[in-house]
Parts: structure tokens; sequence; C-alpha cells
């Protein structure tokens, strides 16, 4: 966990790797809950016997499963002091690049790209978002992700 006190001293950071969050598992309730919210019932994420005979020999998490996981891995990697609000404003490029199969650990490397300062103290972010999966060799989702934060 890397810490900052304040909106200024993260906003130096632009153009340099930040932190790495925590480890976290990928559990198959998890891909359950998120194919109840979302209505993707495929398969290959909530049929463990049929997914094993698949072409990944087990269910896989959703990507957009994946990709929401990027609050909890910034949670974990970093904490700003002094700041009163922060919303995400959204994305210029998602991939996901491998599959995460369940009982996979993942963790993200977090870089950032740019800081613009903007109206009411705060700050527009935009992040790289590189997600791994332990043992594997490549990422599993490249993220550029845009959030505003207010001191």
């Amino acid at each position: 966990m890397r810490n900052f006190e304040n909106l200024q001293q993260l906003a130096a950071l632009a153009g340099q790797p930040v932190s790495t969050s925590d480890w976290t598992t990928v559990t198959q309730e998890q891909i359950n809950q998120f194919a109840q919210a979302t209505g993707d019932h495929q398969w290959i994420h909530v049929d463990p016997v049929r997914a094993q005979a698949g072409p990944f020999g087990a269910p896989i998490a959703h990507g957009f499963l994946t990709l929401s996981l990027l609050p909890l891995f910034f949670a974990s990697a970093m904490q700003i002091e002094n700041v009163r609000m922060g919303v995400n404003y959204g994305l210029n490029r998602v991939r996901f690049v491998g599959p995460v199969p369940v009982g996979s650990r993942l963790r993200a490397h977090i870089k950032l790209l740019a800081a613009d300062a903007i109206d009411q103290g705060g700050y527009q972010f935009t992040w790289e978002v590189t997600t791994e999966r332990e043992g594997a060799a490549k990422p599993v989702c490249v993220a550029e992700s845009i959030s505003r934060l207010y001191g």
C-alpha cells in the first residue's frame, strides 16, 4: 500500500508506475453472482462440469468481472488523504488478453499516465492498469482507466 498526503503528491508521479495491488482470488461464487447481476449466464462461466470439458479446463471469469475488480485493486494499492470525492470518468481502452480460470489469483500493476488539474480543486487521472494472473506468462487484462478525484 502506497500512501499519499494529497492529490498534488500523487499528480507529481505522472508517467510513472505508482503501486501494485494485493492479490485477490476469483471464486466460482463471485462468477455466479456476477452472472446473476449482469444476465450473462454463458456456460463457460457458470457450468463447472461443461466448462471442465471446454477450452480452458475450468470455468473462467467474465472479462467484465475482471475489469470490475479495478476499484478493489486501487483500494489495496494506494491511500490518498484529503480526498472528498472520487468518480469513475471512463475508459479509453480495455483488452482482455488472457483467461481467468476459477481459483485464479490476480493483482494489478498501476501506472499513472497523466494527471490534469480540473475545476473544483480536482484532478483527472489517467491510469494504465495491468492485471496479472499468478503463474501466467501474460496479463489477463490491460485497461486505461480515467478517474476524477477532488480534494
